[in-house]
């Protein structure tokens, strides 16, 4: 591409520029081919744009001015609810607006029996209750629209390369502006319209706009690039002609900026939904039957003419009954889902986990397998060439003395192969050499191609210019871009200017998977750098060394090139055979820290990891043993794997915890295959290739800074640091999103049941109920919205990731939640019916007068409050007798207090409202007391139910041994059994060892069958 120099002052304003926003939209948006050459073509364009070259991009200073002339590179969003409008839509609860019905009438019957000083109270305490319910339920869900608003923005964040001041830069694509130079590769979202400048193999994938599967070939005669469009093959560079709002993408992303798409059902929500109606029918039959019992018991009860006070007992029931419905229907189940997960999201993004959609975090906690790559996941992602054989000479990195020993031929076809047949950049500062030591140089390109760069430079030591002067003795003609499926880069390169000096005038480099380039090559470059044929000897040798590398751990690549005499035509693809190998290089990738520890994390907490890479054999099962991942299992490479029947795939799969040299359909396939297992299976990926896996996956799992955004937007989670140690944490955090469900699922179950039981059994045996209407909408608040915030925000602990994987079918409702529910209502209602009938005498209140009913009401009420403050704490451990554990929640603690703060408040200050009286210091001592003592039988039924188990356990292992004793089918096995089968087991899946070098031998990469 010719160079574009454009000379001229600082942009002050849109007047500076020769073309307008409606032109450049015309031109790409309809791809006017005829308008494009109107204005000079490509180059047109861009010296329209007065872009100061190819090379140098536009200038930082330059940007407001772009902005103002043509925009930025963001759309318009819907504005934020307000949060009256949730306020609005809580109140459109039918049996709220029932209640504010029943306070109303409420009001003026008590206004007109009692006068305006004592009858106004009943009602409006009922209107305030309703109100306090309705704003902590609309604040709730305003704070949970926040921060999924929030996750949106964080979702919306794209990096791409640019090139400004001739320099590549990395930003956010909402920076870009018209005039940009945009570097796009496999994989990326094109973030703006744009002409592309030149690329190679450029294949894009526009059904996003148009619909078509089919990918659409790019090149300077179609040059037309769509935002919002994805590369899906090949390389290349464009300029930016229009952003944000000027796009048919900004259009599109301003409309779906306004669904709450991040607040869509999830698969718990929706079973706890059925839940929720299932309770609700019931409560409903409940009240329909209290009220009924209450009208009857009070119609023939009653004597005398009918008056207002009957109305205003008619009234009382009615109320009573609506609230019981209230109480019953369990809204707060779907809102402890939501509070959960989005606490969970919020607190997974600080551990740099973006969850994408909300169902994956329940996914991931029933996660029992984990498909994960090797480069940058359980490696840093730092490469380093520490080990090469150039030249039939073995290098090793920090000792520079046996470079000069490989031959100048060598060593420059070497730099040549590196230097062209690359995707990255060496940026120099003009008129500086380079320096190793002080590295006065910029390395731009993925972290394979970096250390291939820095290795090439370290190679030629102090040349003035090297990269320069390498590249000025060819031309580059075409390039065959790396991708998961070739796993290698090839390059076609002019030598000479196109052959006008000497011949031969052409030269393939290819780079890539050792074995795989290995195989091209007849030749070899010997030490004084001629062509030498490879026979079988060297070629075992050649191998070796790539065996020896990759048993180090180290990543290896192997150089190749072949001189042609007559350059591949058209769509005619580059020659792979009858190469000359120049070199091999071994790759150092440190394994993260903690990675070990997250593994051995995994596997106590049933999660199998199993590693799926496309790097070599030996290198993978090197890594996997650092890791902690092969241990006795099966290393298989992607062919061999290819080749299983189904009945193979089932027998062996189960034992195989390394896939090598595996293409994204293997991958894809090996996902299906675990799924019909049974298994919940999740899956790491970082290429445009890996996205059909990860949206197979039950959780797609893509990487945040090497990942691209096809895999990204194909992804359910995106790790921000590639670390597999994040990767555990979200599985840590999905586990307890599911166990804080439970928690209040089983305290909420409790209130319920003791709630609607005392209230019916209270209907039938008096006539009367102790719970008034305000009482038990108190007790609602308890227990749905402030309960789902106490017990759905609480942190996960270290204890979790050793309980086994959650079933895809297994209930709810465990049978662990169903006794501690029933223990505890059993308790619960046993003391406040004992209360009831006994109350009177317990506490000396023999004249059963209106004031000593009042008195006793107040007490079962305070009593039963207190119950549910402590269940709160039982609630918090299902199975553990020490429910204090982990008590760090500050969410809890708060909650907890202020419910004591208001139920104090209630008690002795509120009593006109909430039809109580203040307590004695005894009597508050007995409610607390009383109520406290659910903790003590909570820890009892743990305890006899632990101490149960543990003797069914016994017994089970005193009959498998006397059983195992006495039963004459089952062959005796001698000690040499015991050491073949242990000495079999231990070789699986791994090459033996030679005990005095450690050095493999190269046997049995996969079972045996005979095993």
């Amino acid at each position: 591409m010719e160079a574009l120099i454009v000379s001229r002052g600082p942009l002050l304003d849109d007047e500076a520029f020769a073309i307008d926003i409606s032109t450049l939209s015309s031109i790409v948006q309809q791809s006017d081919a005829r308008l494009l050459r109107d204005h000079g073509g490509v180059l047109g364009i861009a010296g329209k744009l007065h872009v100061h070259g190819i090379e140098h991009g536009i200038d930082p200073s330059e940007l407001d001015a772009r902005r103002r002339a043509f925009g930025s590179n963001t759309y318009k969003e819907s504005p934020q609810r307000s949060v009256l409008s949730y306020i609005l839509d809580a109140s459109q609860d039918l049996t709220l607006l029932i209640l504010v019905v029943c306070a109303l009438v409420s009001i003026a019957v008590g206004i007109a029996t009692k006068g305006f000083r004592d009858g106004w109270c009943d009602g409006a305490g009922i209107l305030v209750s309703v109100v306090l319910v309705i704003t902590v339920s609309a604040s709730s869900d305003y704070q949970q629209a926040v921060q999924f608003r929030a996750l949106d923005k964080e979702k919306g964040k794209v990096y791409i390369q640019v090139t400004r001041s001739a320099k590549r830069r990395r930003i956010l694509a909402s920076e870009l502006v018209v005039g940009d130079i945009v570097h796009l590769g496999i994989g990326d979202q094109i973030p703006a319209d744009g002409l592309l400048l030149y690329g190679q193999s450029l294949l894009v994938d526009e059904s996003c706009m148009t619909g078509e599967s089919e990918m659409r070939a790019k090149s300077p005669e179609q040059p037309f690039l769509i935002s919002g469009t994805k590369i899906g093959d090949g390389s290349g560079v464009m300029i930016v002609t229009g952003v944000g709002m000027n796009t048919e993408w900004g259009h599109s992303m301003s409309i779906l900026s306004g669904e709450d798409s991040g607040q869509s059902e999830t698969p718990l929500q929706h079973k706890l939904q059925d839940l929720a109606t299932l309770i609700g029918k019931i409560g409903l039959g409940s009240a329909v039957a209290i009220f009924v019992i209450l009208v009857t018991k009070y119609v023939t009860s009653r004597r005398g003419a009918w008056s207002m006070h009957d109305v205003m007992k008619g009234v009382q029931f009615l109320s009573t009954a609506v609230t019981i419905v209230v109480v019953a229907v369990p809204e707060g189940l779907p809102l402890a889902v939501t509070l959960s997960l989005a606490f969970a999201m919020m607190k997974m993004m600080s551990e740099k986990a973006l969850v994408r959609h909300l169902a994956a975090c329940e996914t991931m906690g029933s996660a029992t397998c984990i498909l994960c790559d090797k480069t940058g996941t359980l490696t840093t992602n730092q490469m380093t060439v520490i080990k090469s054989w150039i030249g039939d000479e073995l290098l090793v990195a920090g000792r520079t003395e046996r470079v000069p020993v490989v031959s100048r031929s060598s060593r420059e076809m070497v730099l040549e192969g590196i230097f062209q047949n690359t995707s990255g950049e060496v940026v120099v500062c003009p008129g500086e050499a380079y320096d190793p030591k002080t590295k006065t140089v910029e390395v731009i390109g993925t972290p394979t191609e970096t250390a291939l760069l820095q290795f090439g430079l370290d190679l030629a030591g102090n040349w003035q210019g090297v990269v320069s002067e390498v590249r000025s003795r060819s031309r580059v003609i075409r390039v065959e871009p790396f991708n998961s499926v070739k796993k290698m880069m090839g390059v076609l390169i002019a030598v000479n200017g196109g052959g006008e000096q000497s011949a031969p005038s052409y030269r393939v480099h290819w780079k890539g998977a050792s074995e795989i380039v290995m195989g091209m090559c007849d030749w070899y470059l010997d030490s004084q750098g001629r062509k030498v044929a490879l026979d079988d000897s060297k070629n075992w040798e050649l191998r070796g060394i790539i065996r020896r590398f990759a048993d180090e751990g180290l990543r290896t690549l192997c150089l190749a090139y072949r001189d042609l005499e007559i350059a591949p035509q058209g769509e005619e693809a580059l020659p792979q055979q009858g190469f000359v190998c120049a070199g091999i290089v071994g790759i150092k990738d440190p394994v993260r820290p903690g990675v070990e520890e997250a593994v051995r994390m995994c596997m106590s907490a049933g999660i199998r990891v199993r590693m799926v890479t496309g790097d070599n054999l030996y290198t993978a099962m090197a890594i996997a043993r650092e890791c902690g991942i092969l241990t006795d299992g099966e290393a298989v490479e992607g062919p061999v794997f290819r080749s299983w029947t189904g009945e193979e795939m089932r027998r062996r799969i189960p034992k195989m915890q390394i896939l090598a040299r595996s293409s994204p359909s293997d991958k894809h396939r090996l996902v299906k295959e675990l799924q019909a297992m049974g298994e919940v299976v999740g899956v790491t990926g970082d290429g445009t290739n890996d996205a059909p896996a990860l949206r197979e996956a039950d959780i797609g799992i893509s990487m945040g800074i090497a990942g691209t955004e096809v895999a990204k937007e194909s992804s359910d989670i995106i790790i921000l640091d590639d670390n597999f140690a994040s990767i555990v944490n979200v599985a840590l955090w999905g586990r307890s999103v599911y166990t804080n469900i439970q928690k209040f699922v089983q305290f909420q179950a409790t209130v319920n049941l003791v709630a609607l039981a005392l209230n019916f059994w209270s209907a039938c045996s008096t006539g009367d109920v102790p719970l008034t209407v305000i009482q038990l909408l108190w007790v609602n608040l308890i227990m749905d919205t402030l309960g789902a915030l106490a017990l759905a925000t609480e942190s996960p602990h270290a204890g979790l990731m050793k309980r086994p994987p959650v079933r895809r079918k297994e209930n709810f409702i465990s049978p662990v939640m169903a006794r501690n529910v029933l223990a505890q209502s059993v308790f619960q209602l046993v003391v406040l019916i004992v209360l009831q009938y006994r109350g009177l005498e317990i506490f000396g209140l023999v004249d059963a007068g209106d004031h000593e009913k009042l008195v006793l009401n107040t007490i079962i009420f305070n009593t039963f409050v207190f119950f549910q403050v402590f269940n709160e704490f039982n609630s918090r451990e299902m199975d553990k007798i020490n429910v204090f554990r982990h008590l760090d929640n500050r969410f809890f603690l708060a909650i907890v207090t202020a419910t004591v703060v208001f139920q104090v408040v209630l008690i002795e200050w509120l009593g006109s409202v909430a039809s109580t009286t203040p307590l004695s210091p005894c009597q508050w001592l007995f409610c607390v007391g009383v109520a406290s003592l659910s903790l003590v039988v909570d820890a009892v039924v743990k305890a006899i139910h632990s101490l149960w188990r543990k003797c069914c356990r016994s017994k089970c292992n005193t009959i498998s041994f006397f059983r195992a004793a006495s039963c004459p089918l089952i062959p005796r096995v001698s000690a040499p059994s015991y050491q073949t089968f242990f000495r079999a087991k231990s070789y699986h899946g791994i090459p033996r060892r030679d005990q005095s070098n450690g050095h493999s031998n190269g046997r049995h990469h996969h079972y045996s069958d005979q095993v």
